[in-house]
């Protein structure tokens, strides 16, 4: 209880910190309250004298894909850990046809250097040998290991599927005194966990595709055990004063900086942006009549602040700059200045030119000719930077830029507008998203939106989700309303979309249904594990014609699409896009909203010059529905509809919902794991039928009533704890 009260009252403290307002130093103060928070909401630093051991499989059966997942959940663990000669030791041993130990326990002492000797562990591959793994330790004990007074726990991550036999050798083991934790990794063979673990064992098998909920779980054993407490972090560990400030403990879990002179009064000591993320940056400026001369030196004063504001030796990013009307310069290429002065003189010397706007031959040129391999300024050793075009002007542009702008996209240029408010349509047609445009209303406000600029820079990501788990299911109005030209556009865009997506059983499973005169699955979940056969599987959808019905839709997609028979994955987030311009969907306001609170997210793509209001209360609020004016518009879209799925595909996700038991079985949840109460039938996901007299077979662990009779079958499935 005063742990929980003590965790409330700094979160109480921290979340009073955070500013409202998002001036250039509240950038600095959220940042340093959000490590703060990160921290509080830890407070899991085990500081015991510990010997820990991983024991990554690096077989075939497990992948390069799980064998990184793997290594990410060892360092997420370390981040648990006091890792110290005096207190915990880590060390990894690898094992597939043979073990090989990356290094010891007595090689590394702090956790820096552990969690970057993990990420550099290399894959192997082979058989899985896990006997093999295990008559090592008990040959040579835990290499770089202390005596037998310090504790050590073993942590075995693997997918469970050992060429040989393993209960005695794991048996031996734990007779030693090793405390072993289980912990299953991608679609896990959980009867061989069961073997491995130490007791009891739903305190002792992990599922490390819950990362979080994993960590938790074993150090939460080991406090248990005694051998773990926990301890508040102290405030100034993290070093929040800046520029030399000092940091000064005020109680328990508040401090304050004590600032050199120039720095009093600003927050953390502080004062300046700075662009702190590997980038090489093209800004663009209209020099057209349309900017007119007054507008093209707005932009190059803009320019030159926000280059003084957040450019120094130190900042790992090079700047190029590039003006255009009819026609297009560079007059600054990239990288080509030796330091922050002699940029600001190449700035001075560029002229106003005046001339048509043609911003599409400007994108493309700045495309094929404003960026080159080069070391930025502080040598990063980045070797794909990103690469962002800041356009600048105060004109629209008179030739059409859907084309150059997909080709500025399709090489992986990333596309930030800044112009005035009555450009907002057109600078967002050009980068796809409304999170990369910055609009103002006079020449100050401009100037104002510097902090926003270095934000955005710092914050742009890749379209797509590469690493994050999703099941994600399209759904594709093919009615007559629709028509045929317009729906083969909404397959393109389909198709568009899905290359943003890691496809493969462990991360993203795309299914597609279509419904018009009736409802049909095109392809199922786990119908196609590689992203060139879903391609395939995307143009060969039909269109059907007739009259369709979105609610029957829904309910099809959730009684026959988003199903563990099906290839649904519990534990994994769900999504439906439902592609329509609002016919037919009268009828699906509540079947939305039963897939919603059954943990399956809908986002809405409306097509057509007017919102209709089914469509909102379809997608539930303004967050889950895009509004696209028209079919040729969707391809403008595709960067925000990534963004808004990839943040869904982030949200965590519940075991029990949807239901992953079938035959009317009720899920359970049950310490970070789900079981599956069956009645009448058997199997993981009471999947399997018992006939009459028969015996249910033993598929894993049973809940047996309180007189010790068995009143139900009763499998547990370990998904984290």
């Amino acid at each position: 209880m005063n742990l929980i009260l003590f965790l409330e009252a700094i979160c109480i403290f921290l979340f009073g910190q955070v500013l409202p307002s998002f001036t250039i130093q509240d950038l600095y103060v959220n940042q340093e309250t959000v490590v703060k928070i990160s921290a509080a909401s830890q407070l899991m630093q085990c500081s015991a004298a510990l010997d820990v051991l991983f024991a990554l499989d690096g077989s075939h059966s497990i992948g390069k894909g799980s064998f990184e997942r793997s290594k990410y959940f060892a360092i997420k663990l370390c981040d648990t850990l006091t890792i110290d000669p005096d207190k915990v030791r880590v060390g990894v041993l690898q094992f597939s046809s043979i073990p090989q130990l990356e290094f010891p326990l007595d090689s590394f002492y702090t956790r820096e250097e552990v969690k970057e000797k993990i990420k550099k562990t290399v894959f192997k591959g082979g058989s899985t040998e896990t006997g093999l793994a295990l008559k090592y330790l008990l040959h040579k004990g835990f290499p770089g290991g202390r005596n037998s007074s310090i504790p050590q726990i073993l942590v075995i991550v693997t997918d469970g599927k050992s060429q040989g036999n393993i209960a005695l050798l794991a048996k031996q083991l734990k007779e030693k005194g090793v405390v072993v934790f289980a912990v299953g990794v991608r679609f896990p063979r959980w009867t061989e966990l069961h073997i491995l673990a130490s007791e009891p064992k739903d305190q002792y098998m992990l599922f490390a595709e819950h990362v979080d909920d994993a960590t938790n779980g074993l150090y939460s054993t080991l406090s248990s055990l005694g051998i773990c407490n926990a301890t508040a972090p102290d405030p100034c560990d993290s070093q929040p004063c800046q520029n030399g400030g000092t940091c000064v403990l005020e109680g328990l879990d508040k401090y304050h900086c004590l600032c050199p002179f120039g720095f009093g009064g600003e927050a953390n000591c502080a004062p300046k942006l700075s662009l702190e993320c590997s980038v090489n940056i093209l800004f663009l400026l209209d020099s057209s009549s349309g900017t007119t001369l007054e507008g093209f030196l707005q932009a190059k004063a803009f320019l030159k602040r926000f280059v003084q504001a957040v450019v120094n030796m130190d900042s790992p990013v090079n700047v190029a700059v590039a003006q255009y009307s009819q026609e297009v310069e560079i007059p600054i290429q990239m990288g080509e200045y030796e330091d922050v002065p002699s940029l600001m003189k190449s700035l001075d010397r560029m002229h106003f030119t005046g001339g048509a706007t043609l911003t599409s031959r400007a994108l493309e040129y700045v495309t094929d000719h404003g960026f080159r391999d080069t070391l930025p300024l502080g040598e990063t050793h980045d070797p794909q930077p990103r690469r962002v075009v800041v356009l600048l002007t105060d004109s629209r542009s008179q030739d059409l830029v859907a084309g150059s702008v997909k080709y500025a996209r399709d090489r992986n240029l990333f596309l930030i507008g800044v112009g005035s408010e009555f450009l907002r349509a057109e600078l967002e047609e050009i980068t796809g998203n409304p999170k990369q445009v910055i609009t103002y209303s006079n020449p100050q406000d401009l100037f104002n939106k510097i902090p926003e600029l270095q934000k955005k820079i710092c914050t742009l990501q890749k379209p797509g989700c590469q690493s994050q788990s999703l099941d994600l299911v399209f759904l594709l109005d093919a009615s007559a309303t629709m028509g045929q030209e317009n729906f083969l556009k909404v397959q393109s865009f389909v198709r568009e979309s899905s290359l943003q997506f890691n496809i493969n059983r462990d991360v993203t499973q795309i299914g597609l249904v279509v419904y018009g005169r009736r409802v049909q699955t095109t392809f199922a979940l786990d119908t196609h594990p590689t992203s060139s056969s879903l391609l395939q599987a995307i143009n060969q959808a039909p269109y059907l014609g007739g009259t369709g019905s979105t609610g029957s839709a829904l309910l099809h997609v959730y009684d026959e699409v988003m199903t563990v028979q099906k290839g649904a994955r519990p534990g994994v987030s769900k999504a439906v896009v439902v592609i329509t311009e609002g016919t037919g969907t009268e009828d699906a306001v509540v079947p939305a909203q039963k897939l919603r609170n059954n943990g399956i997210s809908i986002l809405v793509i409306s097509v057509g010059p007017v919102l209709k209001e089914t469509l909102l209360r379809l997608a539930g609020s303004h967050d889950f529905l895009i509004h696209v004016p028209s079919y040729e518009d969707l391809k403008n879209y595709q960067d925000l509809f990534i963004e808004k799925i990839c943040e869904e595909a982030k949200r965590p996700a519940n075991l029990c919902k949807p239901s992953p038991c079938m035959n009317d079985g009720t899920c359970i949840l049950q310490n970070g794991s789900y079981r599956c109460e069956c009645r009448g039938w058997e199997g993981p996901h009471c999947e399997n039928r018992i006939l009459r007299g028969d015996s249910p077979r033993s598929h894993g662990l049973h809940q047996y009533s309180s007189n010790g009779q068995q009143g139900y079958q009763s499998q547990h499935l370990h998904l984290g704890s």
